[in-house]
């Protein structure tokens, strides 16, 4: 399969996106397997070349905000010397917070592609719709349900296995 549909129907997906999302669920396998964080992986992409990859650390790191989306955005800066990323897309496997949302408008991120929503804490439509609120200076593009059930099933089963 060249293309995938997402769950709503609206977003295809091309090869290049499913590339970078199987990235970012591997790097979201790299938080559960190599440091028991909640399995969240991200990949940060601009003109087809690989900026930033983030993967979730809070604990790792005893920071609240050490999520994988900033943890690409800060390899991204220090790659780019520049915390713009004008036109960027970031792949990340989790639909992403308040937070994490707030800092891709402020990078001027251009393109959000997620996988599970969250419906808990969702910004990129779930819960708050933080990512195109015309209350802000930068809008970004979001498209959700790339390999959603792939990333649900792993969120699901890391918690499952800490009950």
């Amino acid at each position: 399969m060249t293309e995938q549909e997402s769950a709503a129907g609206a977003a295809v997906f091309s090869e290049l996106d499913q590339r970078f999302m199987r990235q970012a669920l591997q790097l979201a396998e790299h938080a559960r397997d190599a440091e028991n964080e909640v399995p969240v992986g991200a990949v940060l992409v601009q003109d087809g070349e690989v900026i930033g990859l983030g993967w979730n650390r809070n604990i790792t790191l005893s920071d609240p905000t050490a999520h994988a989306e900033i943890q690409a955005l800060r390899a991204a800066g220090e790659k780019l010397s520049n915390y713009r990323m004008t036109g960027a897309t970031l792949y990340v496997t989790l639909e992403p917070c308040a937070m994490c949302a707030m800092a891709l408008v402020h990078a001027r991120i251009g393109r959000v592609v997620y996988g599970a929503t969250d419906p808990k804490t969702g910004a990129a439509g779930s819960v708050f719709d933080t990512l195109v609120s015309e209350r802000h200076n930068h809008r970004v593009t979001v498209e959700s349900g790339l390999f959603a059930e792939e990333a649900s099933q792993m969120l699901r089963e890391f918690f499952r296995s800490r009950r």
